[in-house]
């Protein structure tokens, strides 16, 4: 959700791989084509180039250099030679990153929120991922990224607010003083954004597990504005903020973006169409609606979190719930019992801890599908699946839950007289959620009296 357009937020200051693309960029701006100046004096320029590039690579302060930007940063460290020529791996503007020669035309994919102008080639891409994955198994690392909206936060703009929620205005937190806030007014954007709570906790005990990026469909202003409201000290995204002006696709978020092997991508987003060609690494989240205009961009006719003057549970929301997820799949992915974790995939890890939810449960559906429709198709069929529930047609001995929103009809009468579990859609959609099966009474379907 793009909420401004060209705003006037200022972006935080670079990194040292940032410092050293643009050394490098100054460097190659007075780099001589053939022909232009004598070849002596070309042979000097370069010889130049090489030596401030080292210069800038040795001063660099790795530590605050996130895996993948150290792995790329061994690009430029490699110097071309008579025996090794340069494969141009990248291009920086219309320059080669490694040894500075102008190419024809642009390849590859854009990584322009690692430094503007930045191109890697797909050849470079691939060895990069490869030497990515081994530093992260060698950190004990995976790579994770999150969505903004509806995930992390909550954010309107200030025409939107409703009189329940002008009281927001005068409970505001000081941008002075981020670290210890979670509702902020942005006046320059014209908006208010609301902190998800636990996300402070969730950004710094994630860290220890997981490389984070943020991925919004937002613009670079707004995605920046708000990895500054979630990470004031750069403590955690560094400049691994991917806005919709970085994709490659439109309306869609890619992997093709992220320097890290799919094997070894987690990603938390409330919109599953998003991602369509990456679902195995999704967690779906469960989406904040603190404000009013989120829930009726959604189509939900009921006072927002911001109207009741409520918010969600620290210990039992929805970030509480999910971080203990993502110590379950990390801890399986490095499980130490195992013969290491060459060849592992997190993908297949997260598929297993999500079967065991319902693994011992068999569904029938009471009319919840439209007539016709194919039930294999539905979303809540689905869920089931994945969950590692059975789900079935028709009734049977072995059958232990009955879906249904209507306690009336023929499968709900023979789940009451079987003593079988009746439970509303919502028992489902609870345990995808939560990722851990919930108590049948929660979601009983109420029976009428004489029915």
């Amino acid at each position: 959700m793009s909420l401004v357009s060209d705003s006037p937020v200022n972006s935080s200051s670079s990194d040292d791989f940032a410092a050293l693309l643009d050394a490098a960029l100054d460097s190659a701006s007075s780099y001589s084509s053939p022909g232009d100046e004598a070849e002596d004096d070309s042979d000097g320029e370069s010889e130049s180039i090489k030596r401030r590039k080292v210069e800038n690579v040795e001063s660099m302060e790795e530590p605050h250099a996130s895996i993948s930007e150290v792995s790329l940063k061994e690009v430029l460290e490699e110097e071309p030679t008579s025996q090794n020529p340069c494969t141009h791996p990248g291009s920086f503007g219309d320059m080669c990153i490694r040894c500075g020669q102008r190419l024809e035309q642009e390849s590859g994919v854009t990584f322009g929120y690692i430094h503007k102008g930045l191109r890697l080639n797909n050849d470079e891409i691939v060895r990069l991922r490869g030497k990515d994955m081994k530093n992260l198994l060698r950190h004990k690392k995976l790579h994770l990224v999150l969505d903004l909206d509806h995930t992390l936060l909550n954010s309107t703009l200030l025409v939107h607010l409703t009189s329940d929620e002008e009281y927001l205005k005068s409970q505001t937190d000081s941008l002075q003083d981020i670290s210890n806030g979670s509702l902020f007014m942005l006046e320059a954007m014209h908006m208010m954004t609301k902190l998800r709570p636990f996300v402070r906790t969730f950004l710094k005990e994630a860290s220890e597990m997981y490389e984070l990026h943020i991925y919004t469909m937002g613009d670079r202003a707004y995605a920046l504005a708000m990895a500054n409201l979630l990470d004031p000290r750069r403590e955690y995204f560094g400049d691994r903020v991917i806005s919709r002006d970085d994709g490659t696709q439109k309306h869609q978020k890619g992997l093709d973006v992220v320097l890290g092997q799919e094997s070894a991508v987690l990603i938390l987003d409330d919109t599953e169409n998003a991602w369509t060609q990456h679902k195995g690494n999704l967690i779906l989240m469960e989406r904040y609606h603190f404000f009013r205009s989120s829930c009726q961009q959604f189509g939900f006719h009921c006072k927002s979190l911001s109207e009741m003057k409520s918010d969600e549970s620290e210990l039992d929301g929805a970030l509480a719930t999910v971080l203990k997820v993502l110590k379950q799949t990390h801890n399986m992915f490095f499980d130490e019992t195992s013969d290491g974790c060459t060849g592992k995939d997190v993908r297949q890890v997260l598929k297993s801890i999500r079967k065991e939810v319902l693994k011992d449960c068999k569904i029938v559906f009471s009319r919840i599908f439209p007539t016709k429709f194919q039930a294999e198709n539905h979303q809540l069929w689905k869920m089931a699946e994945h969950l590692g529930a059975t789900c079935l047609t028709e009734l049977d001995p072995s059958v232990t839950h009955v879906v249904a929103t209507d306690a009336g009809t023929d499968k709900s009468r023979w789940a009451v007289k079987e003593m079988k579990f009746l439970v509303h859609p919502r028992w489902i959609e609870a345990a995808y959620y939560l990722w851990q099966k919930q108590p049948e009474e929660n979601f009983c379907v109420n029976i009428v009296k004489n029915q």
